[in-house]
């Protein structure tokens, strides 16, 4: 994996991250490389906060975490280096959006999609 783990383990928690990791010396290894290069795409790249302003259910969600019968979908990132929150959509007893910290995600075990394809609010609202 060519993937900084810096970009990684801003986004992905320690337990999550260690299963890749694992995964991609066995035999579905090339899907975890891959899904790594591309999660560290994403994570350079996805729209920084206030980037989707406006955009209304139009924005579109990058990531998708999830744990129990709880979502959370991330349309923009911190715009500061460091990642400690960003902005998207939670669904947790009722839909709001809102800014959402990664890292209280991830320190409540909550795991990243990684089979999750952008999309808009809008179709994620339906």
């Amino acid at each position: 994996m060519n993937v900084t783990m810096k970009a990684l383990k801003e986004f992905i928690g320690q337990n999550q991250l260690h299963m890749m990791f694992a995964g991609s010396c066995g035999e579905e290894g090339k899907f975890f490389d891959d899904k790594a290069e591309e999660l560290g795409k994403l994570f350079e790249t996805m729209p920084k906060t206030y980037e989707q302003d406006g955009k209304g259910d139009q924005a579109i969600a990058y990531l998708h975490y999830f744990h129990g019968g709880f979502d959370w979908y991330i349309t923009e990132r911190d715009m500061e280096e460091e990642q400690l929150q960003a902005f998207g959509l939670a669904v947790v007893h009722e839909a709001e959006l809102g800014y959402i910290s990664i890292r209280e995600l991830i320190e409540n075990g909550v795991e990243l999609d990684l089979h999750w394809e952008p999309k808009t609010l809008a179709e994620i609202r339906k």
